[in-house]
């Protein structure tokens, strides 16, 4: 577990997905894809290693992914078949804003 801080780059050790923390809660956190802890972005992905059947329903290029509580949004920066989550909680898409009204 590390505290994260916004602008911190992280990539899955299973699958291509790369993210970059937008906003960080004040505590410890695991963030994981594809079931298995995200690596900061400098190192080298372990060989081998796939993204567990539970936590494979991929991530999207350009969307942003928060926690429950909204204390934790990532970007992400490369798509994977990973899905990413804290501990065994998947985080969900973040929806859009809706525009306002042109009347």
């Amino acid at each position: 577990m590390a505290l994260l801080k916004v602008g911190t780059r992280l990539r899955s050790a299973v699958c291509n997905t790369e993210v970059m923390v937008v906003a960080a809660p004040q505590h410890d956190v695991e963030v994981s894809c594809g079931g298995a802890p995200m690596i900061d972005v400098a190192q080298e992905r372990p060989p081998g290693g796939s993204a567990s059947p539970d936590a494979a329903q991929g991530t999207a290029m350009g969307k942003r992914y928060v926690s429950e509580a909204g204390d934790l949004e990532l970007l992400c920066t490369k798509p994977g078949e990973g899905s990413l989550g804290v501990g065994e909680i998947l985080l969900r898409p973040k929806d859009a804003k809706p525009l306002p009204s042109s009347d």
